[in-house]
């Protein structure tokens, strides 16, 4: 009987000053891991001896480490900086570097200034278990209020602004202030938040960069990098944006099927491909998850396995993994069957998690305490062993 080809499962590690140690990630039956150098600043080179030193540390628990989430593209390459070229030489030695170490997936993202933004990070869920939550009026009066971005009020209808004025009025002192905080969390993997000043005079280099310019942007750094990730043996995997559309008035350009299309159509190489995240793409009701599949499954690298609860005023929070919006079932069934099909084993974590038991009292990365994650994987484990059984 031929061997039917399983999910190559894993947890993300912020590196040794997390406080999920990777002994956690091993007894969660992970045989991967999934992390970066968080401590090299984003536009510099990953030398080898910093790579193979992480490599050594995770061998070490047992684990290998092969998907890199994430190798940060520089705000510079993604508005085409007069630094661009020494930033683009900078990102093709790091890739250098990761191949020559064995690494085989590289993550990115391509959204504008921010990362994944959330409103709340400890929202509060019937059985006392915390999520992440996305409130769009909340965001909107960070917008207008609190960062107070020059022009903001053009973004939004008249309506929606009077809302976000009522919204924020009714605030207390102590909600504005977490409001702000959760808002400016700053980039995954730094302890560092953001500052206004920093978003403000940052969002000036976009200023005359929209949604037609950026894709064009993204192109162009595709066409300069994945010859060397070939050359290199890895295939670079980009992560959807996270909400999918925009905020700060920024365009978003990875966040429908259409702009999936434009992304591995700009390059058409295997190397060429996506981070599929559940959680992302399935906060937009018109983007068909188990179509991206079918369309795409020989260019999906990495899985994010992740749920969520919508509504139509743009708001949402991250469910557990098997409830919500997203048809999980058919989402992994789809991914095995293309497992089978290629052969090849995708890495997939257990995207974000609820904080809950013994980490309701822990202070950890929002979205990354060890209990959650753990009960997502063990969910997801239990589904993909269904489906497998089944074939």
């Amino acid at each position: 009987m031929k061997q039917k080809i399983q999910f190559t499962q894993s947890m993300r590690w912020y590196g040794p000053n997390d406080i999920v140690k990777l002994s956690d990630l091993r007894q969660a039956g992970c045989t991967g891991v999934v992390t970066a150098l968080h401590h090299i600043p984003v536009g510099e080179v990953w030398p080898v001896e910093e790579i193979r030193l992480r490599q050594q540390q995770i061998a070490d628990a047992g684990m290998e480490w092969t998907v890199v989430e994430s190798l940060p593209v520089h705000e510079g390459i993604k508005t085409k900086s007069p630094d661009w070229p020494r930033l683009i030489a900078n990102y093709q030695e790091s890739l250098k570097n990761l191949g020559a170490c064995g690494i085989k997936v590289i993550t990115y993202n391509f959204m504008p200034i921010l990362d994944w933004m959330r409103t709340e990070v400890s929202y509060e869920l019937p059985e006392g278990s915390k999520a992440l939550r996305f409130e769009r009026l909340a965001f909107v009066a960070f917008d207008l209020f609190l960062l107070q971005r020059p022009g903001a009020e053009q973004d939004y209808s008249p309506a929606e602004v009077a809302r976000a004025s009522a919204h924020f009025e009714a605030m207390d002192s102590d909600a504005r202030a977490a409001l702000f905080k959760n808002t400016m969390l700053g980039l995954p993997g730094s302890d560092v938040p953001f500052t206004p000043e920093f978003i403000l005079s940052t969002l000036g280099t976009y200023a005359h960069i929209d949604a037609a310019a950026l894709k064009n942007n993204l192109k162009d750094f595709l066409q300069a990098v994945l010859p060397t990730a070939e050359a290199a043996g890895l295939k670079m995997a980009i992560h959807p944006d996270d909400p999918p559309y925009s905020i700060l008035g920024l365009p978003r350009i990875v966040s429908t099927a259409a702009d999936l299309d434009f992304l591995l159509e700009a390059y058409p190489s295997t190397a060429n491909g996506l981070c599929y995240c559940t959680g992302s793409l399935g906060v937009r009701a018109d983007n068909d998850l188990t179509d991206i599949i079918d369309k795409h499954g020989e260019r999906i690298h990495f899985v994010h396995l992740r749920n969520v609860k919508r509504d139509a005023a743009g708001n949402f929070f991250e469910a557990n993994h098997l409830d919500g919006d997203v048809d999980m079932y058919a989402v992994v069934k789809k991914l095995v069957q293309v497992m089978q099909e290629t052969g090849n084993s995708l890495t997939m974590r257990p995207d974000h998690g609820h904080q809950m038991l013994d980490d309701l009292q822990k202070q950890t990365y929002p979205g990354y305490s060890a209990i959650g994650r753990l009960k997502g994987l063990a969910e997801l484990r239990g589904l993909e062993h269904g489906i497998l059984n089944a074939l």
